[in-house]
């Protein structure tokens, strides 16, 4: 089987792309064949499968080549290599953006011959792969539909390339009630299949704590240390952690916080633990997925403190690693944590949040839940078993075409 992955993001830095790149290597591993479009702002390579890159210009500078769009790739929030979103595309900028997925797409059905195509996103994607006449399934990853509550001028494209998929994979339970709702795409074309992790990166292993301190210039190597790891944007709930951690800095003393990621709210993020003189709580940026893996094993909990959260994979990732999380009870968070692997608190609650916190780092929910989590993580949330449901659908797709 071929299988044609469009997406709107890079095959790194957004959990689409983390996505996009896992669906596509579990294919090739399985013995089929994939091609990914992405945009980005050089060539992408070094996958055990091909890429084709729709580049786009960093700062928006005219590339004198030609061979760059002239402005950075558009978000539905925020990307580490862009800040430039959907609403900030003109009429003239948009149709470029448009045509050139368009024409990505059309040019890999033209030469490369796939059978199906699985878009990512409810969005300008699935209206290029309905374009393009084959078999199409579309995944949605629920900042999409984020995007169709607020972006007047996609709306009818991605309305049209909804509407017209074989099969539209939702990654939660809440992801597909949304989309039914907002698409009015009939409920027996809508397949759930949650997210999956590599186990190849992100497992128990053995790490030296005050080693990991010591490579990101901290010196103390704590007696407790609590994670959180994705984008520094409003919806991820970052100032309530903050929040809760001058409470449970306070309660548990000897506590180290770590801010894996980035985004358009760091400054005003390191700005607000100044402000609350949080002594534990180090901004460490963006890293690359083998360093999360470490910190996360060094971790004694991890956190996802989102406002919205369509599914929430860091959370699987920290549990592969044997690490209990404490999240909201959000979105597709709730589809999977719960007291055997940690705990749900309210959102927006940093009070209820740093009481999670302190309880289970007291109760050394680590040894207790740790176990449990990673094979639980392991058993439900391997891509190897998530990608053999994708090739059922894709398979059912071009059957019923």
């Amino acid at each position: 089987m071929r299988v044609l992955l469009p997406n709107h993001f890079p095959l790194e830095g957004s959990g689409s792309g983390i996505y996009t790149q896992n669906v596509a290597r579990e294919i090739t591993n399985k013995g089929h064949e994939a091609l990914v479009v992405t945009p980005a702002h050089d060539e992408q390579g070094g996958f055990p499968f091909e890429v084709r890159t729709i580049l786009f210009a960093p700062d928006g500078a005219e590339d004198i080549s030609k061979r760059r769009l002239p402005f950075n790739f558009p978000c539905f929030t925020t990307h580490p290599l862009s800040t430039t979103t959907f609403a900030d595309l003109d009429d003239s900028q948009r149709h470029a953006y448009v045509q050139a997925f368009q024409a990505a797409i059309d040019s890999a059905v033209l030469d490369w011959n796939p059978e199906v195509i699985h878009a990512q996103h409810l969005w300008v994607t699935g209206y290029a792969a309905h374009k393009a006449e084959i078999p199409y399934v579309v995944t949605a990853h629920g900042t999409d539909l984020m995007g169709f509550r607020i972006y007047e001028d996609w709306k009818a494209m991605a309305l049209e390339g909804a509407q017209h998929a074989q099969t539209v994979i939702a990654i939660s339970k809440q992801v597909a009630r949304d989309a039914i709702e907002l698409y009015g795409i009939p409920e027996e074309r809508v397949r759930i299949v949650m997210n999956g992790f590599d186990e190849n990166i992100f497992h128990v292993m053995s790490v030296d704590r005050s080693k990991v301190m010591t490579r990101y210039g901290i010196s103390e190597d704590p007696g407790h240390l609590i994670t959180f790891v994705g984008k520094l944007t409003e919806f991820k709930g970052v100032d309530v952690l903050l929040d809760a951690a001058c409470i449970y800095e306070r309660e548990l003393g000897d506590v180290v916080t770590l801010i894996i990621g980035d985004g358009a709210l760091r400054l005003q993020l390191e700005a607000q633990a100044e402000r609350l003189e949080l002594d534990g709580v180090h901004f460490l940026g963006h890293q690359p997925q083998p360093a999360v893996a470490e910190i996360l094993n060094s971790a004694d909990i991890s956190t996802v403190p989102s406002r919205i959260e369509p599914f929430g994979l860091v959370a699987v990732e920290a549990l592969a690693c044997g690490t209990p999380v404490v999240a909201t009870n959000e979105g597709g968070l709730p589809d999977f944590v719960d007291e055997r692997v940690g705990a749900l608190v309210d959102v927006d609650d940093s009070t209820v949040l740093a009481e999670a916190i302190i309880n289970e780092i007291r109760s050394k929910s680590k040894a207790t839940k740790g176990p449990f989590a990673a094979a639980y993580a392991l058993k439900d949330f391997s891509w190897s078993g998530q990608v053999d449901k994708m090739i059922a659908i894709y398979q059912e797709a071009i059957e019923t075409n």
